[in-house]
């Protein structure tokens, strides 16, 4: 790897995905300098405990951080924590700090995320209305779930349900409002999103469905109610908007890249400068097993874009394409997905939901399994995972039969 010796790479954000590329450069043989730019003050670091392990204490910031500060100086890469990038030149090759300072590259990655997207109703700005992104959300998230209190979460997907699990743990009041007829309305099937609100609701989740939020209000500038359309005021003491994730994009938009939600990247994370990059969150990439392009937003794609775009810039090939995958803790529950669901499938279940077991199996037109929801099935999540890389055929009528053996559903 000799030939990259005199080249830099920058990385514009500190997350899994920036992080993991700058370490994968080096593991690919990577000689040149690697500069790695967070805009936060801490250590590179996992997000997903922040909604469930972090909040009810269980884990400390030694147990989220990605590697220890002496790896980066091992590995030679140049961390510099608490370092905002507020402009990219490209003509010049250089990326602006908020100090003024200016880095140059050889080759850009951007890294930047995503942002919890804002609800858009008057009082979302009261103190004690929060988000959940970063280490620093989660504490005061956690300081406030410390004392008494009811917890109004607005938004019934995977980070206001983990929210609610952890809130629960620790004895607080909880009220889920979701503007959808179910939870995971977008995300899960039916049968996930029907055992999920029976699940919250036999822990006290007080369940507000098919409820859109009028206002916020407040008393001498702090949050104590939310207001629904239907004219009922919920008493308030914290409330989290989990409404969803925006890209971090600004910076690429305004450097004239190409963005549609999202940077525009390929296969192996260019976008359409041939010398700038993008993964993770931010990036809008290329969906090989359900065709057409669309964001990520997991640990898995994470790693695995990182994994592509170190390859890409050693000249190395490209790694075989991921089915993507996700999960989420809640109460004792673990839900594990693979694929991607929609399109134009039959659900099939293995296993009884009422039972805590269970599996749904999307099966296309050709028999194929397109993508798999597990609770507490690791076997059925795992082998799903491999079916669908495999795009193997399946018998539904087998598959359905908990008396066959998983693996003798494939055709």
């Amino acid at each position: 790897m000799g030939q990259n010796v005199n080249r830099n790479v920058v990385i514009v954000g500190a997350g899994h995905a920036g992080a993991s590329a700058a370490l994968q450069l080096r593991q690919n043989g990577w000689q040149g300098a690697i500069t790695l730019l967070g805009a936060e003050g801490e250590l590179p670091y996992q997000r997903p405990p922040l909604s469930k392990a972090w909040l009810k204490g269980e884990v400390s910031f030694d147990g989220v951080v990605l590697r220890k500060a002496e790896v980066y100086q091992q590995q030679r890469i140049a961390l510099r924590c608490g370092c905002r990038v507020v402009a990219l030149d490209r003509g010049a090759k250089v990326v602006v700090l908020s100090d003024g300072a200016r880095v140059p590259y050889d080759a850009l990655i951007l890294a930047t995320g995503s942002r919890p997207r804002d609800l858009p109703v008057p009082g979302a700005g009261l103190d004690g209305v929060v988000t959940l992104r970063t280490v620093a959300d989660a504490d005061g998230l956690r300081s406030r779930l410390g004392s008494t209190g009811r917890l109004v979460v607005i938004g019934g997907g995977y980070i206001g349900l983990e929210v609610a699990s952890a809130a629960r743990a620790l004895g607080r009041d909880v009220v889920v409002v979701e503007r959808e007829a179910r939870l995971l309305a977008r995300v899960a099937s039916p049968e996930v999103s029907d055992f999920y609100a029976a699940l919250h609701a036999a822990r006290g989740v007080d369940l507000r469905l098919s409820a859109a939020v009028e206002a916020i209000g407040g008393r001498d500038g702090r949050v104590t109610e939310v207001m629904l359309t239907d004219g009922t005021a919920i008493p308030a003491d914290t409330v989290l908007v989990g409404v969803g994730a925006i890209p971090e994009s600004a910076l690429a938009e305004a450097a004239g890249l190409a963005c549609q939600d999202g940077i525009r990247v390929s296969s192996t994370c260019g976008t359409d400068d041939p010398d700038i990059y993008a993964i993770g969150d931010v990036s809008r990439r290329p969906l090989p097993f359900n065709g057409g392009a669309g964001r990520l937003e997991s640990v898995q794609n994470a790693l695995e874009q990182a994994r592509q775009v170190a390859a890409s810039l050693c000249g190395l090939p490209a790694p075989a394409p991921e089915v993507p995958w996700f999960w989420s803790d809640q109460y004792e529950v673990k839900l594990q997905l693979a694929g991607l669901p929609g399109g134009e499938v039959r659900r099939v279940m293995r296993g009884v939901s009422a039972e805590g077991r269970f599996a749904v199996f999307h099966i296309g037109t050709d028999d194929t399994v397109r993508a798999v929801e597990a609770v507490n099935m690791p076997a059925e999540f795992m082998t799903g995972r491999q079916w669908i890389a495999q795009r193997r055929a399946v018998s539904p009528a087998r598959l359905a039969d908990v008396a066959v053996g998983l693996k003798d559903a494939a055709v």
